[in-house]
């Protein structure tokens, strides 16, 4: 027990990642009901984009310099990918079966771990991210390295600003409106098109950073790294609710927890010795999911999505 406060930071901290990811999740499929399974490899796309700008920077840089310019690179790569499979790959497919989307999502998620394995040939192993200097530090019994500093500092204020931007502006107003009705939305004057390329566009934003966030904490970023990580995102999502932009990040912080503490303490239980270790971490992750899903459909926070039927 005495273990329980480092463990329980240990479960925010990977819940937050999770969070952030699931963000993008949540709002796509809020207003247009597409899950965006490519949308792990957009997470990984800013991975390698934060890398590729620390690899042009001058050999000496500080990573307090680096750090922002990394930032701003995750955002652009991840962005601009994240609107151009909007407007390319689902808006021509946006009145079609919902079969259809999805089975592009899937393919676009393959085609984008290919491109970034063809860019870096390098990936096929884990590329090293550059660390931030000094720490790790102390609070009591509490340990908190250096790369997590980053993102405890990048959630909180990724999720303040998404609530003011939801709730205080003329298009977060429209995104509301345009996942409560569309058509209504469009005969209010609402640019709904507009509107689905903001939460794409916001969506990968929040992935980039949690994909700088995972290169500080473990230090590599590679090529396969937003498969497992997007389907625990979307488990995130679906736990807090599909739907529903602060569920997301809910959903996001319950399934850290349960991932670490299952991980940290369900070896110790007589007769699970074999079940416990992070070697399960996963499989604990999505008996979560499915546990979800048979006794509480709608998530943590319900479905906030309109029924369009």
């Amino acid at each position: 027990m005495h273990e329980l406060p480092q463990q329980l930071v240990n479960g925010l901290l990977l819940g937050s990642m999770y969070g952030l990811v699931a963000i993008g999740y949540t709002m796509v499929y809020g207003i247009v009901q597409l899950i965006n399974f490519a949308h792990g490899e957009i997470f990984m796309t800013g991975g390698f984009g934060a890398l590729t700008v620390w690899l042009m920077l001058p050999t000496g840089t500080t990573m307090w310099v680096a750090l922002p310019l990394m930032l701003i690179g995750a955002i652009a790569v991840a962005t601009t990918i994240a609107v151009a499979a909007e407007r390319f790959a689902y808006r021509p497919l946006r009145n079609a079966p919902r079969l259809a989307p999805l089975i592009t999502a899937i393919g676009l998620s393959l085609a984008l771990q290919q491109a970034v394995w063809a860019w870096y040939p390098e990936a096929k192993s884990s590329r090293v991210f550059p660390e931030i200097p000094g720490g790790p530090f102390h609070i009591g019994s509490i340990t908190i390295q250096t790369g997590d500093v980053f993102l405890l500092i990048a959630a909180p204020v990724c999720m303040v600003v998404l609530g003011w931007f939801v709730m205080k502006t003329r298009t977060g107003r429209g995104m509301q409106a345009t996942a409560q009705d569309p058509d209504t939305a469009k005969l209010m004057g609402i640019n709904t098109d507009r509107i689905i390329v903001v939460a794409f566009a916001l969506g990968a934003a929040f992935a980039a950073v949690g994909a700088v966030a995972y290169g500080l904490k473990y230090g590599e970023v590679n090529f396969k790294m937003g498969f497992l990580l997007g389907l625990k995102a979307f488990t995130a999502a679906v736990l807090g609710g599909i739907g529903n932009i602060y569920g997301a990040m809910i959903g996001g912080l319950v399934l850290g927890l349960a991932e670490t503490m299952a991980t940290a303490y369900i070896a110790h239980i007589p007769g699970m010795q074999q079940l416990g270790g992070q070697a399960w971490a996963d499989v604990w992750a999505f008996v979560l999911l499915i546990l979800v899903l048979l006794f509480r459909p709608q998530g943590l926070l319900g479905e906030r999505v309109a029924d369009r039927a």
